[in-house]
């Protein structure tokens, strides 16, 4: 099995969140690889990475990085593959927001797809729709999770109707 997602994080410390990237694309049988790589302590293995994707047989790249977070622009600096970025909370981040500035403003031409702080299941959520445009099996698996989110709501609406308030009106 080739995989066409591939999971990048700054180092193994991002793996508490780019997990659940990792969970949803197995829930969806995509085949996916997953590494750490860092922009800064490994700039040539990023770019080496970055150029080969494609050849490879890599289709999305989910790009999690934390503080500076210049991982997943660089990635995106060296491939025409969709770039999606996770900014990452990290022991060193301003807020989260060092990381979230960094992936987000990118200079016209290099575009990245950024994600909301630790958003790394939205990233493969993100990841499937675009291979689901030209894979009607991943299509209908991805409509179908798009469903059961919809019947879950259905089900909380039902569920606060039993809820009791003395001004409550529905």
């Amino acid at each position: 099995m080739q995989p066409v997602v591939s999971i990048i994080m700054g180092s193994t410390s991002d793996l508490k969140v780019m997990s659940a990237a990792a969970e949803f694309l197995d829930e969806m049988g995509v085949p996916f690889e997953i590494n750490a790589l860092s922009a800064h302590r490994v700039p040539l293995s990023v770019a080496e990475f970055a150029q080969n994707a494609k050849e490879r047989g890599i289709k999305v790249i989910i790009a999690g990085a934390g503080g500076a977070a210049h991982l997943p622009g660089v990635i995106a600096a060296f491939t025409t593959v969709p770039v999606i970025g996770i900014p990452i909370k990290s022991s060193n981040s301003i807020d989260g927001w060092d990381s979230i500035l960094s992936i987000l403003q990118m200079p016209s031409g290099i575009p990245v797809a950024t994600m909301a702080l630790d958003g790394a299941k939205n990233g493969a959520i993100l990841a499937v729709e675009m291979l689901a445009l030209s894979d009607k099996v991943l299509d209908e698996k991805i409509s179908q999770f798009k469903s059961e989110l919809a019947k879950k709501i259905e089900k909380a609406n039902v569920e606060l109707k039993d809820v009791k308030y003395k001004n409550k009106c529905n």
